[in-house]
C-alpha cells in the first residue's frame, strides 16, 4: 500500500437484529459510506439479512457472533452453562464474564454455538469475510483462541481488533464508556499479539467504541477529519426506525441519527476531499 495512503471500512453492526436495521444497513451501503456489515445469526432478522446481502455485491459480510442478549441457534439443553432459566443466552457482558470468570462457563459450549452461528451464516449462502461479535466478547482471554480455532476450521482469516485509540474520546461519552473503553483496548491489543502469530489480517486501528450507539454525524467527521494512513475500521450501528428498535432494545442508542451520519453529503464530500478509499473487510 502506498505510504500515506487512507484505507477504511465503515462497518455497520448488528445485521440480522431486527429488519429495521437490515434497512438501515442496505441505506447505508447504498447511499452512504457502509461497505462492511456483521451478520448475527442469532438475530431475529437474520436470514432476511442474508437475503439482503446477496443482492448487495460490494457489502462485505462478517459473523458477528452472538454469546450475549439474544436466543442461541442451538438448543438452550446443549449450552446450559450459556443461557439463563429463561433459556436466552445471558443479558450482557458483564454476567457472562462474570459467569466465565467463576467457572461456570463450559469452553466446549461457547465453540459449539459459536461454531453453529458460523455455520448457519455459511448455510444462507454466505462467504464470511471477517469475525468480530456482540460486544466485543472474541477478544477476552478464554474466548479469543476458541475464535481463532475456529476461523482456522471455517477459513477465516479477518478479525475486527476493537483497540480503540486510548486518548480518543469524543466529548459526550460518559466516564464509565470511557473507562469501558480503556479495558476493552487493553484486551485487544493483547490479542493482536496472538492474531498476528496465528496470522490474521486486520486493520490497523479501530474507531466506535466510545461513541457506540452515539456515531452523529458532528464525531463521524471528527473521526475522518483526524484519520490516521493505513487502514481504519469505524464501527457504526444505523437504523431505519428508532422508535421501533427502541421498544425493544433498551440500549439509547441514536439509530436513525447513526444512519444520517453514514449518508450525509458532508461525510461523502469529507471523504472524497480527505481521498480516504472505502473498503470491506476483504480487501485488507
Amino acid at each position: 500500500m502506498r505510504a500515506g495512503k487512507k484505507r477504511l471500512i465503515v462497518n455497520a453492526d448488528d445485521f440480522g437484529l431486527h429488519p429495521a436495521v437490515n434497512r438501515g444497513v442496505v441505506l447505508g451501503f447504498q447511499t452512504g459510506c457502509i461497505r462492511s456489515a456483521s451478520l448475527m445469526a442469532a438475530g431475529a432478522a437474520g436470514e432476511e439479512a442474508a437475503e439482503l446481502a446477496r443482492s448487495l455485491p460490494g457489502l462485505g459480510i462478517g459473523v458477528h457472533l452472538t454469546l450475549v442478549a439474544e436466543r442461541p441457534v442451538l438448543p438452550p439443553e446443549k449450552i446450559p452453562s450459556l443461557v439463563g432459566t429463561d433459556g436466552r443466552l445471558l443479558p450482557d457482558y458483564t454476567a457472562f464474564l462474570q459467569r466465565l470468570m467463576r467457572g461456570g462457563i463450559r469452553r466446549r459450549e461457547i465453540y459449539a454455538e459459536c461454531e453453529a452461528q458460523i455455520s448457519r451464516v455459511e448455510g444462507w449462502g454466505i462467504t464470511p469475510t471477517h469475525l468480530d461479535s456482540h460486544q466485543h466478547l472474541h477478544v477476552f482471554p478464554g474466548i479469543r483462541s476458541i475464535c481463532f480455532a475456529l476461523m482456522r476450521a471455517h477459513g477465516i482469516r479477518r478479525m475486527r481488533l476493537p483497540a480503540e485509540p486510548f486518548l480518543f474520546s469524543p466529548g459526550h461519552a460518559p466516564l464509565a464508556r470511557r473507562l469501558a473503553k480503556c479495558a476493552l483496548t487493553s484486551c485487544a491489543r493483547l490479542a493482536r499479539h496472538e492474531a498476528k502469530k496465528q496470522h490474521v489480517l486486520m486493520p490497523d486501528t479501530f474507531f466506535g467504541m466510545t461513541a457506540g450507539g452515539h456515531l452523529v454525524e458532528q464525531t463521524l467527521l471528527s473521526i475522518l477529519k483526524r484519520l490516521p494512513a493505513g487502514t481504519s475500521e469505524i464501527m457504526i450501528h444505523p437504523g431505519a426506525d428508532a422508535a421501533a428498535l427502541g421498544r425493544l432494545y433498551h440500549w439509547g442508542y441514536l439509530w436513525e441519527d447513526e444512519l444520517a451520519a453514514a449518508v450525509s453529503d458532508k461525510t461523502m464530500q469529507l471523504i472524497r476531499s480527505q481521498n480516504i478509499e472505502l473498503i470491506s473487510y476483504s480487501a485488507i
